[in-house]
């Protein structure tokens, strides 16, 4: 299979067929325009040498029409029971949701979209008193200003894809001066009906001046064959502060191609945590862009590879005002065929002086047929500036196996304990307890089988 420009229903036809509103028909255009002018890209590219777009075929997909009047607003606690409220997807898919969910506790908002289209939505009686907004994005009768700008710097070809053929998203707003103190959760699933089917999960975040909101989001799916191109665009007023976590638990027939691009203000703070454990192939563009003096960005990440998965990450910490600071942390690990692929670009604009960036990822590899390619970049356009980089691959520290194994723990148990430990100290700075406990599962259930968890 190739990424040749073949045939596809990816086209004029498809496009006019969605329906959904007037303004998201015409933006629809716009991007499919841009799309169908540009080449699809492949390993050629720098940007993408290191994946496995020569093996994506357009040709195997198709997008979900629009479907008008699916969205419901209701009380948060019915949002909230996924068993009830939802048919379409696998059981094991709810079920991963509704463990997620428990782990979180209290919520502020909670929006549940299947294959790309909100289905329910709803917020407790402090967040919607306080002025905030989650709604579809499909449902406004114009579109927020917002949309699109962090994407449209990008124009990468699937961003244009996932603009041109998005069905619907999730739209978060958060007033002036509001401070939650639960997080705003957005659930992503995909259905069995999603089977060759390619499908644009969206989230558009606002936070106002001054605010204060976590906002965390949640994309599983089951063994079917899907492309999943999601897109999360983040905009922060001066002196607001945001904690973004995300989850993606893909099934491993899954292509995932997401992007996230964010804008941060005047003394604003964003801490954004990923988590990456599904895909077959799935590849990650981040953009955070500190555009107001004293903006400040942490960025943190956990991922694990295993069987014949590609786990790749692309980032770009983008300083442009001065007295900017921003801060990356990325670990993993690979197994058996797995690999990982990061690299990231710090970039000191012209104007930013005393900005502060570093960047560190490490790697673990755990078999030899494993690999970890770690290629951190800088740009320096300014004087008076600070930037560092560090990244390592190798496999498990002998000397620590062989400290825990003198002291009578069997030799597979010290390997995992060492795991364990490895990614413990990143997790421990999740800015959410429950986050931080559900990321410490899924680390247990991947590196521990269930029949040694006990010893």
């Amino acid at each position: 299979m190739s990424a040749s420009p073949g045939p596809h229903r990816f086209d004029a036809k498809t496009l006019a067929g969605l329906g959904g509103p007037s303004w998201l028909a015409r933006r629809r255009l716009l991007a499919f325009d841009a799309f169908a002018s540009a080449p699809l890209p492949t390993s050629a590219e720098e940007d993408w040498r290191y994946g496995r777009i020569d093996e994506l075929d357009l040709a195997e997909y198709a997008p979900f029409e629009f479907v008008p009047g699916t969205a419901h607003q209701r009380p948060l606690g019915k949002v909230r029971d996924l068993s009830s409220e939802l048919a379409a997807p696998t059981g094991a898919t709810t079920s991963a949701a509704t463990r997620f969910l428990d782990r979180l506790g209290d919520l502020s908002g909670l929006l549940v979209a299947i294959d790309g289209r909100v289905v329910s939505f709803g917020l407790s009686e402090q967040a919607e008193s306080a002025g905030v907004r989650l709604c579809p994005l499909a449902g406004e009768a114009v579109p927020p200003l917002s949309l699109g700008a962090r994407l449209s710097e990008q124009q990468e070809t699937f961003g244009l894809l996932a603009e041109a053929f998005l069905s619907d998203g999730a739209l978060v707003e958060v007033p002036r001066g509001v401070v939650l103190s639960a997080p705003i959760v957005l659930v992503h699933l995909l259905s069995e009906n999603s089977a060759g089917r390619a499908v644009f999960p969206r989230n558009l975040i606002q936070i106002g001046e001054s605010a204060a909101a976590s906002v965390v989001e949640f994309l599983a799916g089951g063994d079917e064959r899907q492309l999943v191109v999601p897109v999360s665009e983040i905009t922060l007023g001066d002196d607001a502060q945001m904690d973004h976590l995300s989850a993606q638990q893909l099934g491993r027939r899954a292509v995932h191609l997401g992007y996230q691009a964010s804008e941060v203000a005047r003394s604003a703070r964003l801490r954004t945590f990923t988590a990456t454990f599904g895909g077959g192939y799935a590849r990650q563009f981040s953009r955070t862009a500190l555009t107001g003096e004293g903006a400040d960005s942490r960025l943190f990440s956990v991922y694990l590879g295993a069987g014949n998965q590609l786990e790749e990450f692309r980032t770009f910490q983008e300083h442009v005002a001065a007295r900017t600071r921003s801060e990356l942390v990325f670990k993993g690990a690979v197994a058996d065929q797995a690999r990982s692929v990061y690299t990231g670009l710090i970039r000191m604009h012209k104007g930013a002086k005393r900005a502060d960036a570093s960047q560190t990822n490490r790697n673990l590899v755990l078999s030899d047929e494993a690999h970890a390619y770690s290629v951190p970049n800088l740009d320096i356009q300014e004087n008076d500036v600070r930037c560092s980089h560090a990244s390592a691959v190798g496999p498990v520290d002998p000397e620590q196996r062989f400290y825990l194994e003198s002291r009578g723990v069997p030799a597979e148990v010290a390997e995992r304990l060492i795991l364990l430990g490895f990614f413990e100290d990143l997790i421990a700075r999740s800015p959410h307890p429950g986050f931080a406990n559900h990321l410490r599962a899924l680390v247990t259930e991947r590196l521990i089988p269930p029949g040694a968890r006990d010893e």
